[in-house]
């Protein structure tokens, strides 16, 4: 029986995102596979996490090209991208938490990808008036990511109500991010 590896790595975010120190054999177990199949496929964790990582990273990406953030008003290209981006905010913030992915120069170039593409949004609502000039680029996508993992893990406890993710975090970071008049 051909093993679907989409769906091994799906159950393993599913259940990794609810208890990131899960083992080898609860991946299994959650993935409907043996131990010994599952090592077939991921060596080990690390090679496990590794896809994982190039999961979330395509799922980024992903939502990164459904919001078209590039265009309309920055504010509500950030929306979007919040909102598409929702369904695997769960896997990113298990990742933002494995440091062996963000350690040495062996880093993932997927990353940087996404960092340029949110960082532009930040520079282009920025250029338009919309975003605080005194706040870069870079440390607004930081705080992007830290509220996409925030919202993630309040929904995971039942803080927060599901529904209320993309609002929630949209107006978060907006209130935040949003210039205001000086007086």
């Amino acid at each position: 029986m051909a093993v679907d590896r989409d769906h091994v790595l799906r159950s393993a975010a599913t259940l990794l995102t609810r208890k990131s120190t899960a083992t080898m054999d609860e991946v299994a177990k959650a993935s409907g596979i043996s131990r010994a199949t599952l090592h077939r496929h991921f060596a080990g964790r690390d090679a496990l996490v590794c896809a994982l990582e190039d999961l979330g990273i395509a799922e980024c990406e992903a939502a990164l090209d459904a919001a078209r953030t590039d265009e309309g008003p920055a504010r509500e290209a950030l929306r979007r991208f919040v909102a598409e981006v929702e369904p695997a905010a769960a896997l990113l913030a298990f990742l933002y938490s494995e440091n062996q992915l963000f350690e040495g120069e062996a880093q993932n170039a997927g990353w940087t990808r996404i960092d340029t593409r949110i960082a532009a949004l930040f520079r282009r609502g920025q250029a338009s008036g919309e975003f605080r000039i005194d706040l870069t680029p870079t440390w607004l996508t930081d705080a992007l990511y830290g509220l996409l993992a925030s919202g993630a893990w309040s929904v995971a406890e039942g803080r927060v109500a599901p529904k209320d993710f993309t609002y929630l975090t949209v107006e978060l970071m907006l209130g935040g991010a949003l210039r205001r008049e000086e007086s």
